[in-house]
């Protein structure tokens, strides 16, 4: 049974990513290094960072690169955010009696600054901040604060927290909702990977915590799921780019609700991930989507997949499972990286000389 949980800060409770990043490339720029993309930062970046930016600025000495970052970090912290379902999870957990800790790089006067816009410090039994390199200071954390390691689960975004979770004996949940990409989570091999807190607090509630811990979860049944793409009036796709699929570009969509046809599910599904109002949504295929490899976790999908109208003045507002849209012909979607299921309709609307134009 968990009683006690970890908490890493960055990517885990707040989403400091874009300011973590922007403080990043002022540090480039003063060392007369190019810039990084956001993607590409969030491929190479690593705890502790000191290996990625000796990689990167070899000329630069560690007190002068702290000077800059932190310096530079005042002008962008304003862009921290709490992250979607931290807040519910943190009051689920008191609910349930928890005791829970933070343990992070972050220096105190960012995690207090950050607190008293978000209160969430009043949830911690115990803080730890400042910390270079969790795998040497775990053991020490548990000790301190009488955690037993049977009892406590470790949940960041990063591999460098489930493999400081490995070195103090407790498990490890990783969530995709931060820094490291599932695909870089999964050579670490967490206990358990999640898309965020929210699917997380729905484990713990329904009792399956433990369960899903030590993988005694019977496989599900398949689930009925509807996806497909909106066309514009210019007769371009839109589609959006998501972590629980490793990343890779695919179709808008999720499950159909009991009592919901499967094309109404399908307009609601595109409406709530993009903001996105779908008209005059059209059946093509079904999908077999058993174990797709790219999904964050073991599915079995029977996926009814659909093609619809939308307005010319529509507007996409990604809710928080999108990380990027775009609008693109059915022909320049081949050279995206598409997911299997969105890559196979792709193929069969071409094949068969479907067009919205």
């Amino acid at each position: 049974m968990i009683r006690n949980i970890i908490f890493d800060w960055s990517g885990t409770l707040v989403d400091d990513l874009p300011a973590v990043w922007r403080a990043n490339n002022h540090v480039f720029e003063r060392a007369g290094v190019e810039p990084m993309t956001l993607e590409r930062f969030r491929e190479e970046f690593e705890l502790p960072f000191k290996p990625f930016y000796d990689r990167h600025t070899p000329d630069v000495s560690d007190e002068e690169r702290e000077a800059w970052f932190h310096g530079h970090f005042p002008e962008v912290i304003h862009l921290i955010e709490e992250l979607p379902h931290a807040r519910n999870f943190l009051e689920l957990c008191r609910r349930l009696g928890i005791r829970m800790a933070v343990f992070s790089a972050i220096s105190a006067s960012q995690f207090e600054y950050l607190c008293g816009k978000n209160g969430f410090g009043e949830y911690f039994e115990a803080v730890e901040l400042g910390v270079r390199d969790k795998r040497e200071r775990i053991a020490d954390l548990l000790e301190r604060h009488d955690l037993n390691p049977e009892e406590t689960l470790f949940i960041g975004d990063m591999q460098h927290d489930v493999d400081a979770a490995k070195a103090g004996g407790v498990y490890a949940c990783a969530t995709l909702t931060g820094y490291n990409t599932l695909g870089q989570l999964r050579e670490s091999g967490p206990h358990l990977i999640v898309e965020h807190l929210g699917e997380l607090a729905g484990i713990l509630e329904r009792g399956e915590l433990g369960d899903r811990l030590l993988g005694r979860v019977a496989a599900p049944g398949p689930v009925a799921t509807v996806g497909g793409f909106v066309f514009d009036d210019s007769g371009k796709a839109l589609f959006v780019k998501t972590h629980k699929w490793s990343g890779l570009w695919g179709m808008p969509g999720g499950k159909i609700r009991f009592g919901e046809s499967s094309a109404a599910a399908f307009m609601r599904e595109v409406a709530e991930e993009t903001g996105v109002q779908a008209r005059e949504a059209e059946f093509v295929l079904i999908q077999d989507c058993i174990q797709p490899p790219e999904f964050y976790r073991k599915a079995h999908f029977v996926l009814a997949c659909f093609v619809a109208r939308c307005g010319a003045d529509a507007e996409v507002r990604l809710n928080d499972e999108a990380r990027a849209f775009r609008w693109v012909s059915l022909e320049d979607a081949q050279e995206l990286p598409l997911n299997g299921p969105s890559e196979r309709l792709v193929r069969h609307l071409l094949e068969r000389g479907y067009s919205q134009s």
